[in-house]
């Protein structure tokens, strides 16, 4: 690549001036919070992304930021149901808009469609990428269907409160009886 950006400290400004899209990949294991949620992370844990910044005109003022994220990636989660490694896919796609003071944002958030974020001298790309796969994470990873039958231990609360509950039928067989 032969321009100098670096996604820790990326300049907005020149990579919007810049108008070509920007493709990486990232090892999972560089997004640390990310790589926290995981289970067992392999060399190919990877997350490709791309982003393109463009200047929007607008009336009266400086040309904005806007940039748009696209980001996927597989992790290996701990499926809920049967305590195995299940591999979730994440993917992001967003649009943001900079403004340049928090205050903006704060005010103009409720009327706007796209993300708002503040315009920084040095903006951290990884970190955006990173927030956007946490808020991706499912809050209950689990497989569509396990892969081994789940196993239940006779302390466990589900267990007991299933066992507590009479069978219908039974019910039923004792009306038919009478």
């Amino acid at each position: 690549m032969s321009r100098n950006f670096q996604p820790q400290r990326l300049n907005l400004q020149a990579l919007a001036q810049d108008g070509q899209p920007w493709s990486d990949v990232t090892p999972l294991k560089d997004l640390q919070r990310l790589a926290d949620e995981a289970q067992g992370l392999g060399p190919e844990a990877v997350v490709a992304w791309q982003v393109r910044a463009e200047l929007r005109p607008q009336t009266g003022a400086e040309d904005q930021v806007w940039l748009h994220l696209t980001a996927h990636t597989s992790v290996p989660l701990t499926c809920q149901r049967c305590m195995a490694v299940v591999s979730t896919a994440l993917e992001v796609e967003q649009w943001y808009r900079f403004v340049e003071s928090e205050e903006v944002a704060m005010a103009e958030d409720d009327e706007s469609e796209e993300d708002l974020l503040v315009m920084l001298p040095q903006f951290d790309l990884l970190t955006l990428i990173e927030d956007e796969l946490l808020m991706a994470l499912p809050l209950v990873p689990m497989h569509e269907t396990c892969p081994v039958t789940p196993v239940f231990s006779a302390g466990d609360p589900a267990v007991e409160v299933e066992q507590a509950k009479p069978n219908p039928f039974a019910v039923l067989s004792q009306l038919k009886k009478n």
